[in-house]
């Protein structure tokens, strides 16, 4: 069997990322570049500042990959790229450079679903555990809840009204002083903490029907900011140890619930709020309960990478025979 190499490319929103993979499976090079440093003194993403620094790290990132693969660009059989969703002008940089990576190779071309992508980073880790499986997508932008029957079949059973966890995550971070993304800083703060230690809401926990599936963050973090307006002197890692169970807590009960109704045996968690040692701890062994076997992907995969998305498109091209338009445009609310 000849080798199929594909070229992925993820720049959705902060971070700069080039994968090459073997035969969709074997990651020969995943280099990411984070823009972290840039965005935190504004306490998010500046879509302007990420899009031009995606502009001036992209064609390290793509020397670099191709310096780790020990290939030459012309070996790369088909490129994939995130189109959505996502924030426009960081979309329109990475796809706007596949495409042209396509053309000038004459090679196919295919846009990623970020979202798809995310699931991808479980096969990449775990090819032997397919679907059917419950998905759990938790990050930044997103917390969604979808039944994943076949790669490339999905059903969404539910999302978020307002705030992503991962989203709540650095707004709580911010109150309490930490550095954007808060998610890894707020993790660790908490282990210091007592997870007991203040009485906050667990929303959306006695949902019927459709609504028993959504989510909402937005009132447990305008929780916070009343407690540390009363409180002042409250202590952080209390705090963040109080706030990190309530998400965990929501999050664990919904996704068991739904696992048991769809009577899965796996459940998969991906996306950066999957690195949540305190969500991990907790879900691997209430699972166990249930006779539900977890995975989570190893952290360089729960973050925003290409690896994923090269994944994504090979199968995409191989299985379902897709291929995009050089056309394709940016698709910022680009849902799964």
């Amino acid at each position: 069997m000849v080798d199929h190499l594909t070229l992925g490319i993820e720049t959705s929103c902060d971070e700069t990322s080039v994968a090459i993979l073997r035969n969709g499976q074997e990651i020969l090079a995943n280099v990411v570049y984070s823009q972290a440093h840039l965005h935190n003194k504004y306490g998010g993403v500046v879509p302007e500042i990420a899009s031009r620094n995606h502009v001036k790290k992209l064609p390290f990132a793509l020397q670099e990959a191709l310096d780790q693969a020990k290939i030459n660009l012309a070996e790369i059989a088909l490129v994939g790229a995130t189109h959505g969703p996502g924030l426009v002008g960081p979309l329109l940089v990475g796809l706007s450079s596949a495409k042209g990576i396509a053309y000038a190779l004459g090679v196919p071309f295919v846009g990623v679903n970020h979202l798809e992508g995310h699931l991808f980073a479980h096969a990449l880790e775990f090819p032997n555990e397919p679907p059917p499986f419950l998905g759990l997508i938790v990050s930044g932008g997103h917390t969604i809840l979808v039944h994943v029957r076949a790669y490339g079949d999905y059903k969404v059973l539910g999302e978020t009204r307002d705030d992503a966890a991962g989203e709540a995550f650095d707004k709580v971070g911010k109150l309490l002083g930490l550095d954007y993304p808060a998610g890894a800083a707020l993790d660790k703060l908490a282990r210091q903490g007592n997870p007991k230690a203040i009485s906050l809401p667990r929303p959306m926990l006695n949902e019927v029907g459709v609504s028993q599936w959504q989510f909402s963050f937005a009132g447990l973090k305008t929780s916070i900011v009343y407690f540390l307006r009363d409180n002042p002197k409250g202590l952080p890692a209390d705090i963040a140890a109080s706030f990190q169970e309530a998400v965990v807590d929501v999050l664990i009960e919904k996704t068991l619930k739904a696992a048991v109704q769809l009577d899965t045996k796996r459940i998969v968690v991906v996306g950066g709020v999957a690195a949540n040692s305190r969500l991990r701890e907790r879900l691997q062994a209430e699972a166990q309960a249930f006779r539900k076997n977890v995975f989570f992907p190893p952290m360089a995969l729960c973050t925003d990478n290409a690896a994923m998305i090269a994944a994504a498109a090979y199968f995409q091209h191989t299985q379902l025979h897709q291929k995009h338009s050089l056309d394709l445009a940016p698709m910022p609310g680009l849902r799964l």
